[in-house]
């Protein structure tokens, strides 16, 4: 209890760092950490947007507003105390504030508005070979070149699973669990624990992929995220949402669902592996020649 108490008591001290620039505590790709501050690191044009506007507009906005509430806070502190002016004052409003204070918020989420739409437009656009993506640069377009996609998973969203099928390679599918206490060891022996997966979805480093989202018919409403991705998208029964990454680094990338779906919820976690091109090759066909389990050896062999 004790040392929780201290490692709380020192997140909570350190928190004032993330607003210093370069002062954030970020996790190793893929995967969160304890007491982390700032986002796990990015690894794809969608997420370096997501870090951009968050980086160069959110947080210059934020400390902007701290600052001036703090000024307005001490103002009325040690101006309009009791002491300063033993005769309290008898006007009700005053015109000007109020339409400041109606005005300059709406100028502000104006501001916040404009780049947020074209990083939201970004997710949901699937690459065709021409357009061109925010990447770091959040005020203006032309800065990543994305390639059309190479490759176009399925993802459905069970109670509480994933299924993954790979709609190009004969819709070839398997279902991946949570890996839990009870089986042992997780199967790579260094993932987190609740995020580990019997079986993760495998693509290829360097390549667009285009994830289409749903739910089972007969399920409820999901959500497929991966930080590192900066990709969150709902998984709706009956519909097909749309959306892609392009990992620029191989490892291991978790995410987990989303969406409030029911007593498992917390227990349904996303596990991606990005690999060689040439690793990925050798794992399909493997998965195609026979099962899941074949192609993970097979691909465990190969590194």
């Amino acid at each position: 209890m004790t040392a929780q108490f201290f490692r709380n008591l020192g997140a909570a001290l350190a928190a004032p760092l993330a607003l210093l620039p370069g002062a954030a505590l970020a996790a190793e790709a893929g995967r969160p950490d304890y007491g982390q501050l700032g986002f796990q690191e990015s690894v794809t044009p969608i997420m370096d947007s997501i870090e951009a506007f968050h980086n160069n507009v959110l947080m210059w906005i934020i400390g902007g507003i701290v600052v001036l509430v703090l000024v307005l806070l001490l103002i009325v502190i040690f101006r309009f105390n009791a002491k300063a002016n033993p005769t309290p004052a008898t006007f009700t409003h005053n015109t000007l504030i109020e339409i400041a204070w109606t005005v300059v918020p709406i100028i502000i989420l104006i501001i916040i508005a404009i780049p947020s739409f074209a990083v939201l437009t970004d997710q949901l656009t699937i690459p065709d070979g021409q357009r061109k993506y925010l990447g770091t640069n959040i005020f203006s377009f032309g800065d990543v070149d994305v390639p059309a996609p190479g490759l176009t998973i399925k993802a459905t969203g069970e109670q509480w699973y994933w299924n993954y099928t790979y709609v190009d390679e004969d819709n070839k599918a398997f279902d991946s669990n949570l890996w839990t206490d009870d089986n042992g060891p997780a199967p790579k022996g260094d993932e987190p624990r609740l995020l580990a997966v019997d079986n993760e979805l495998v693509v290829p480093v360097d390549t667009t992929v285009r994830m289409q989202i749903t739910a089972s018919p007969t399920g409820v409403i999901h959500a497929f995220a991966v930080p590192s991705f900066g990709i969150k998208i709902d998984a709706v029964p009956g519909r097909l949402n749309e959306t892609w990454f392009n990992a620029r680094k191989t490892g291991m990338y978790f995410g987990q669902c989303s969406e409030l779906c029911g007593k498992d919820h917390a227990f349904m976690p996303i596990a991606v592996r990005v690999v060689t091109k040439e690793q990925f090759a050798t794992w399909l066909a493997a998965f195609k020649a026979g099962s899941v389990d074949d192609a993970n050896k097979t691909l465990v062999a190969a590194q």
